[in-house]
């Protein structure tokens, strides 16, 4: 058997008593990881905006 963490063990076992949570932790991902909404238009707007930056970004010539 693999090494469980203490804090892995502890977080399966409160989830299995408390499956109403997978629902908030699906929704706060969904909040701030998974950017489904953007278009592809939008996307290649932004890449067309993009400006190349000089190789060293001091020099001033």
């Amino acid at each position: 058997m693999a090494y469980v963490s203490e804090y892995t063990q502890f977080m399966t076992e409160w989830m299995k008593q408390h499956p109403e949570e997978l629902d908030a932790q699906q929704s706060g991902r969904a909040l701030w990881w998974d950017r489904g909404d953007q278009q592809l238009d939008e996307q290649a707007r932004l890449a067309a905006a993009k400006v190349p930056q000089k190789p060293y970004y001091y020099d001033a010539n």
